[in-house]
C-alpha cells in the first residue's frame, strides 16, 4: 500500500555553517564594533544561545540568523525562540531551540487536517513524525500539496514516498 512519511528534520551541520557565518558577518558590521556580542550553538540539545550587548543588536542577530539560514536551504520556522533574560553588564541572552521532529501536538493538527480533506487515506502519529497511507498515489499527492500550503508553524519534509 503507498505510503509516505510527513517529518520536520534539520541538517545540525548546516546549523553550525548558518552561526559560524553569522559570526563573521557579526565581526565585519560596524553597527556590532566595540560591543560584546556572542552566539553558542549546543549540538547535544540542539539549541543557540544568542548573547548581545542590547536588544536592538539581539534583533539584528536574530535578523541574521534568519537569513544565513535561508541562504542555506533551511527554513527559519526551524528556530524556536524562547524568552529574552537579562545577562551581565545590561545585556540581553536569548535561547532558541532547534526544532526536531514532529511534535504530538502538531502531529494531531496534521492528522485533524487531513482526515478533513474526505479523502480516502490513513494518517497516524509514529514517534516524531506522521505517516500517511492511502491506496491511490494521487490521493498521497493531494495530501501533499494540502499540508505544503497549510501552515502548522513548522517546516515539513516529505520523505520515504512508497508505492
Amino acid at each position: 500500500m503507498p505510503s509516505f512519511d510527513v517529518v520536520s528534520e534539520v541538517d545540525l551541520q548546516e546549523v553550525d555553517n548558518v552561526v559560524n557565518q553569522a559570526l563573521k558577518e557579526i565581526g565585519q558590521r560596524y553597527d556590532f564594533k566595540g560591543t560584546h556580542n556572542e552566539i553558542d550553538f549546543d549540538k547535544g540539545a540542539p539549541s543557540i544561545t544568542i548573547l548581545a550587548a542590547d536588544d536592538y543588536k539581539l534583533s539584528a542577530i536574530t535578523d541574521i540568523l534568519k537569513g544565513k539560514m535561508v541562504r542555506r536551504g533551511l527554513s527559519p520556522k526551524a528556530l524556536d525562540f524562547g524568552k529574552t533574560e537579562p545577562a551581565s553588564h545590561n545585556a540581553v541572552r536569548q535561547r532558541v531551540g532547534i526544532v526536531q521532529g514532529v511534535s504530538k501536538e502538531k502531529g494531531k493538527e496534521i492528522v485533524k487536517k487531513i482526515k478533513d480533506t474526505k479523502l480516502k487515506v490513513q494518517a497516524q502519529i509514529m514517534d516524531d513524525q506522521v505517516r500517511v497511507t492511502g491506496k491511490k498515489i494521487d490521493d498521497l499527492q493531494e495530501v501533499i500539496q494540502l499540508l505544503k500550503g497549510s501552515d502548522f508553524g513548522i517546516d515539513l519534509q516529505f520523505v520515504n514516498m512508497r508505492s
